[in-house]
């Protein structure tokens, strides 16, 4: 919420000009409170914007409205904002809104209110250049964390709530290498990404009796798509706005409470995981720090930058802690900034910095040259927002990156043939020190925002040791990964934008129209940005050796926009239409199995609403996930039927968990909204799914006491 002193300043640069545009200072004012309060929280506070949320403000809003009118402004805000009820703010609002991007972009106010129906060419009227009194208003509000509105629990910072675990274990190297079946210590639970409990107690003969043991509701506001971290029965949860609580497992009480902030968590910013090691609990925020708690107490021991601060960094993946040191992700890399993007690996004793691996290939160093003629302040993206794997036998760290921003070629200024590493690879690296052991670039010079970053699956069979991924374009692919080489892929579901993937090489060609792309042209992709294959992790069954995968079915248009090339820029830059994919008869959601050495489908469960968890499975053959419209179901590994349903508060999102305490197995699931194409996608395709717009929680179930 601004404070008067902004609004003051604000009404001081709108009267400051001569009254030559179609709207007033009034109406701009307005605005500027309505948009801090309902758009900041993606675009941010001085308009910059950030991943899917384009700049607002600038030659890159110039140059995509400048042809368009201020009724085109007007009926796109109200058609599709906010993302979560389109046109629920009214009209008045909308037009106020109008009315202060156009003064945000250069055009001074006057006497003629602004109208919805007023139809004048933005071209005639806006220069892109924010007025500097109105310049120094934004900046002010993002200095101050005013990027959304307030948090829906409010309350001071630090520890809020002091308690004690009475009984925990320090968690050693040995732990890590081989979990207690009951605990859960790491996203994903083990190093290799699996996404299974050997736990065995609910199988499919009893999975019909699971009832709820108990619930905790969670901060409502941002994006929540967590994992519950479990050891020696204290279950330590990440909230939106950076709180972290302990709860004991067995009843759901509350132990201790750590508000580290900022409480202005934004739509994309959802902080997936935490972890454990030692006596410390590790835990990023969404302003791209790290924290080291005192997991008995909560008590601060080490905060540490993760990326430079008011750079505009942010984080979403959890760290990973291998032989003492923490290794942590960054995001926030779409726009053009001199640092580029980079892992970091932190020591978990000291928080001193141990080293950087650039994944954005710097000029004058290896891969460089796969940028072209591209300066290294236009080489964006490469950010790590999904954790790595890591092999302890071969003591090296597994990381998916992401891809090149802008997301299409012809906007990022890239040639045909410029790969842009390390975007869209695996990269191999030697824990200790950082250093790059092989890269596989699943698809070099990505142009569709079809990006590769996810859980990186590892697997021995027999001699072999494996690694399976999938990425948006929703190819699962198999790589050696001792050596990189690429073995075996398939294609899960429907895509039309590689003509053809390299059998020998597993190197993707992109159809004819995409190579030959040009901006404001229209571009038919399948799957569109909500994948394929998004960051809700596959699992791994040993029992079965299948991967079960949740999928989403759905297309887009996509046309790239011009954006001017210099620091602050960038970002996706393109706009898209989306819709059903393609013979799926508008079924998104799509489970599906397959085998890891055939790779060959070995069932599927297909439905309209997409799947938002982690798979869980489990050594009792069953397999979980949740979905947007709120149910959350266990599944025969085996044949993929359903044999027990639950409905709860809101849409299911998060990574699903299973634990025990005093032999009795529970399974833990959140309920969770915001997020980017995942949510974003099936507003627009299947807006008759409806759920509450609050309500993130934390369900979990056992079966009946005896």
């Amino acid at each position: 919420m601004l404070t008067s002193r902004w609004l003051l300043l604000a009404l001081l640069a709108l009267s400051a000009y001569a009254q030559t545009a179609p709207f007033t200072a009034a109406q701009s004012a307005a605005g500027l409170a309505l948009y801090q309060t309902h758009c900041a929280t993606c675009h941010l506070a001085d308009l910059a914007g950030r991943n899917e949320a384009p700049q607002l403000a600038g030659a890159n809003f110039l140059t995509a409205w400048s042809r368009r009118s201020t009724r085109d402004l007007f009926v796109n805000m109200k058609s599709t904002m906010p993302p979560s009820s389109p046109g629920g703010l009214g009209e008045d609002a909308y037009v106020n809104i109008t009315a202060f991007l156009l003064h945000a972009n250069g055009a001074a106010p006057g006497s003629q209110p602004l109208a919805a129906t007023t139809r004048l060419p933005l071209g005639s009227l806006i220069n892109g250049q924010t007025p500097p009194a109105l310049r120094q208003t934004l900046t002010a509000a993002a200095n101050a964390n005013q990027a959304g509105p307030p948090p829906t629990v409010a309350g001071p910072k630090g520890l809020t709530v002091s308690g004690e675990v009475r009984r925990f274990t320090p968690v050693t190297d040995a732990m890590l290498r081989q979990p207690d079946p009951g605990d859960w210590l790491m996203i994903r639970r083990n190093y290799e990404g699996w996404s299974y409990s050997p736990l065995s107690q609910i199988n499919p003969s009893n999975v019909a009796s699971l009832q709820l043991a108990w619930v905790w509701a969670m901060n409502d506001g941002g994006a929540s798509q967590p994992t519950p971290i479990v050891h020696d029965g204290i279950i330590y949860l990440s909230n939106t706005s950076n709180t972290v609580q302990a709860l004991d497992g067995r009843t759901g009480d509350l132990i201790w409470e750590h508000r580290l902030g900022p409480e202005s968590t934004r739509a994309y910013g959802a902080t997936r995981s935490l972890a454990l090691y030692q006596d410390k609990l590790f835990v990023p925020t969404t302003d791209a720090r790290l924290y080291a708690l005192q997991a008995r107490t909560g008590k601060l021991l080490w905060q540490a930058d993760v990326g430079p601060a008011g750079r505009g960094y942010t984080n979403s993946a959890g760290p990973l802690v291998v032989n003492g040191k923490v290794i942590q992700s960054l995001t926030g890399c779409s726009s053009y900034k001199p640092e580029g993007c980079f892992l970091s690996a932190f020591d978990a004793e000291t928080g001193q910095l141990a080293w950087k691996f650039s994944t954005i290939a710097r000029e004058g160093t290896p891969g460089g040259d796969t940028w072209g003629a591209l300066p290294n302040l236009l080489r964006a993206g490469g950010d790590t927002w999904i954790t790595g794997s890591y092999d302890p036998e071969l003591d090296t760290a597994y990381w998916g990156i992401s891809q090149a921003k802008p997301w299409l070629r012809v906007s990022r200024g890239a040639k045909p043939g410029d790969k842009g590493l390390f975007t869209n690879s695996t990269v191999a690296l030697n824990p200790a020190n950082g250093q790059l052991r092989w890269h596989f670039q699943h698809v070099p010079g990505e142009s569709l925002d079809l990006d590769e970053v996810f859980e990186r699956v590892l697997l021995n069979r027999g001699s072999q040791k494996l690694l399976f991924t999938i990425g948006k374009a929703g190819v699962l692919w198999k790589l050696d990964r001792a050596t990189g080489k690429f073995l075996s892929h398939k294609e899960t579901v429907f895509q039309n934008v590689f003509s053809r993937i390299d059998p020998q090489t597993g190197e993707p060609t992109y159809r004819p129209d995409i190579l030959e792309q040009k901006i404001g042209e229209w571009i038919q992709a399948c799957p569109s940005t909500q994948g394929g294959h998004n960051w809700q992790p596959m699992s791994y069954h040993p029992g079965t050796h299948q991967l079960i995968i949740p999928l989403s079915q759905s297309c887009m248009d996509m046309a790239g926009r011009q954006v001017a090339f210099k620091e602050g820029s960038g970002g996706g830059a393109a706009d898209r239409r989306f819709y059903d994919m393609p013979g799926t008869k508008g079924k998104m959601g799509k489970l599906a199995a397959f085998d890891i050495d055939t790779m060959q489908q070995l069932w599927s469960v297909e439905q309209r609403a997409p799947f938002l968890t982690a798979v869980l499975s489990t050594a009792g053959d069953l397999a979980f996930a949740g979905d947007l419209d709120r149910y959350f179901r266990a599944y025969d590994v085996r044949t993929g039927a359903e044999l027990w349903k639950t409905r709860l508060g809101t849409s299911v999102q998060g990574h699903p968990v299973s634990f025990s305490i005093d032999g009795v197995q529970y399974i833990a699931v959140t309920t969770g909204l915001g997020g980017g194409s995942p949510r974003d996608v099936p507003r627009v395709v299947a807006p008759e799914i409806r759920h509450p717009g609050n309500g993130n929680a934390l369900y979990v179930f056992r079966l009946p006491s005896r």
